[in-house]
């Protein structure tokens, strides 16, 4: 162990093992709330009470348990972790050097174990079948959801870095922000894609059911992209734009 710290890549290593597992208990609960939110409304829909909602409503229903699952968990968990709870917004943090290389692995496994976490338990909580594994819609092809994801992702993936990373006095309300641009992402994606916009939350639902979908690829492949065009828009941002425009306003 004493080797393993003295190497530069590992001399944080306790703190990287601990806030990983800050990681797993902050993606467990934001997609217990998730996942269950989904699971309730789609119930609803499915028992065809006079109270079931529409499908427009259903997918507001639905974008407000994703977003406002996110918006409480992160506030719950911001300060000791970062409150990622996303593989892909992890990427997009280590190819902007916010996390080393150690820790984006360590959070990696913590946020797909905490996603599988999420799904068998909602699953073992409530009757009836899963209802939240993403899936494209009719008439979507894979191509079309590969960049529906893509798109998507790194709208949230600018969010946290605008938000969260890049420090400022409005950084303690990151959460909301988030939580908010995640809701709207959903709006438009949830219907064609499931608007996974995380690698984690359509692996977990998929690994509880066997993956029965075979286009499960694409919400690796996308949210991936994602986070390379949010971090390349970040950067450029960063570099080239925003600090000239800030003085030019400020003077």
């Amino acid at each position: 162990m004493d080797t393993l710290r003295s190497h530069p890549l590992f001399s944080t290593f306790a703190e990287d093992l601990w806030a990983a597992s800050v990681e797993f208990t902050g993606t467990t609960v934001f997609l217990l709330l998730a996942f269950g939110g989904l699971q309730a409304t789609q119930g609803e829909v499915q028992s065809g009470g006079d109270a079931s909602p529409s499908g427009i409503e259903s997918i507001l229903y639905k974008s407000l348990s994703m977003g406002f699952g996110l918006l409480i968990s992160a506030w719950l968990f911001f300060r000791v972790s970062g409150a990622l709870f996303n593989p892909n917004i992890s990427l997009a943090l280590l190819l902007t050097g916010v996390i080393g290389p150690v820790r984006f692995v360590l959070y990696c496994i913590a946020q797909l174990a905490g996603a599988i976490a999420a799904a068998a338990l909602v699953l073992a909580l409530t009757p009836g079948p899963l209802n939240y594994n993403v899936a494209l819609a009719p008439g979507i092809n894979s191509a079309q959801g590969v960049f529906i994801e893509m798109f998507m992702t790194s709208i949230l993936v600018l969010a946290v870095l605008m938000l969260a990373a890049e420090k400022h006095f409005t950084t303690p309300f990151a959460p909301v922000g988030i939580g908010l641009t995640l809701f709207a992402c959903s709006l438009f994606s949830l219907y064609y894609t499931g608007a996974a916009l995380n690698t984690a939350r359509a692996f977990g639902p998929a690994v509880v059911t066997g993956f029965p979908d075979g286009t499960h690829w694409v919400w690796w492949v996308g949210p991936c992209l994602g986070s390379f065009l949010g971090a390349a828009v970040y950067t450029v941002l960063k570099q080239c734009v925003y600090p000239r425009a800030l003085r030019a306003y400020m003077n």
